[in-house]
């Protein structure tokens, strides 16, 4: 169940800033979104073929291009420190 505390706790994720009005839009088109792909989760797909190979990935030659600048790989960024990105700690220290 797709409930509202649920997509604010996705949209602080992804650093989004919900109106009220799509809190409530976004809760039940996640909830008509899930239902749906339940629905496919029984469909029997015994015996059919996958579409595309499943056992290779395509792959292009690693060339070297052109680089952002470092000012304006940074315009974006919610916090920045010294020329980096900053980022919440994802790892726990064990002390």
């Amino acid at each position: 169940m797709v409930d509202k505390e649920w997509v604010r706790r996705i949209a602080r994720l992804a650093r989004l800033d919900l109106s009220e009005e799509e809190v409530e839009v976004f809760s039940k088109q996640l909830g008509d979104i899930l239902e749906f792909i339940r629905q496919l989760e029984e469909l029997d797909t015994e015996g059919v073929e996958p579409f595309g190979s499943m056992n290779t990935t395509p792959m292009r030659e690693d060339e070297p291009g052109e680089s952002l600048e470092r000012e304006k790989a940074l315009m974006n960024a919610p916090e920045r420190e010294g020329g980096f990105f900053v980022v919440p700690r994802i790892v726990e220290v064990e002390e």
